[in-house]
């Protein structure tokens, strides 16, 4: 949904293939594998591929994975490798109603094989009264869609993407912007968690100050090096985040399997962001798997 053509992630990230995209069966493919590791404890999907995978194919029943799908698209996220939606300022959008990700839409002909019940919703503010506005309004109608579905949604906050007016402290704006949201939104329509930036641990922990009660994960953000990725939850995880959703990350690795594998064992503890880079560069030399850093430059 964020960058067309290129959205499933690179045919072959060392390189060597003409052909620099996966495709759309190529992806969901990954997407199947990955949900029968059983290693993330969630799967965000875009609708049309959660309504193939999940509600046509029934692929997390029986699964300790949870489908999420993305309930909006707004403009910030619109073909980020052509058009130059990214630098303007974010405007609401819904592709599909509540009715439309959980499958119970009155067109629909097909039985249900699954149930999707979790929606990841998205917010960017860009310090300008009547954007802003509009963007709780969007967000507001959102919600009183979901509750009467009783359709469960985790809340997405981008940095700015184009902002109107300078702020001192982008961290701190955000977190601004997340406490006055909030502060609106009744108990039944609260989200379940949040998907923030990592804006270093003074912002992080201000935050949950504010409200031990919040359930903050990070977002991964653009692709880096291996250890930058395990480093970005290791540190986050140390200050108070309770969850990582990294699939950009994930996506543009060598092997997305062993990458979650070490990205799980990082999570849980038991391995550090060098220890796991290190493992991560053995496996993939033993599956004869060229990768696209060196290990020492890996490890930046």
């Amino acid at each position: 949904m964020a960058f067309g053509v290129a959205a499933p992630g690179p045919s072959d990230p060392a390189g060597q293939n003409r052909r620099p995209f996966r495709s759309l069966p190529e992806f969901r493919e990954m997407i199947r594998r990955i949900v029968r590791q059983g290693l993330v404890d969630i799967m965000l999907m875009s609708p049309s591929t959660n309504e193939m995978l999940s509600l046509d194919e029934g692929l997390f029943s029986g699964s300790s994975v949870t489908p999420a799908v993305r309930a909006n698209d707004s403009t910030d996220i619109w073909c980020g490798l052509s058009g130059d939606y990214a630098n303007q300022p974010s405007l609401p959008f819904r592709s599909a109603s509540v009715t439309d990700l959980t499958g119970h839409s009155a067109v629909r002909t097909t039985p249900l094989r699954g149930r999707t019940n979790l929606g990841l919703y998205s917010v960017t503010f860009n310090n300008d009264a009547a954007l802003d506005r509009q963007t709780l309004e969007a967000y507001r109608s959102f919600r009183s869609e979901a509750a009467a579905a009783g359709f469960r949604h985790f809340l997405e906050v981008f940095a700015p993407n184009a902002l109107q007016r300078p702020v001192a402290d982008v961290g701190r704006y955000v977190n601004d912007c997340i406490a006055r949201t909030l502060a609106g939104i009744p108990k039944s329509q609260r989200p379940l968690f949040l998907k923030i930036p990592y804006f270093g641990p003074a912002a992080l922990e201000e935050l949950l100050h504010y409200d031990p009660s919040l359930i903050v994960g990070i977002l991964g953000g653009s692709s880096g090096t291996t250890f930058s990725t395990f480093q970005l939850l290791y540190e986050a995880k140390r200050h108070g985040a309770r969850a990582a959703l990294f699939g950009r990350r994930i996506n543009q690795a060598e092997d997305q399997l062993t990458f979650i594998r070490y990205l799980r064992l990082v999570a849980d503890g038991l391995a550090t962001p060098d220890e796991a880079v290190r493992a991560y560069h053995s496996d993939l030399a033993k599956a004869k798997i060229k990768p696209q850093r060196s290990l020492e430059d890996d490890l930046c």
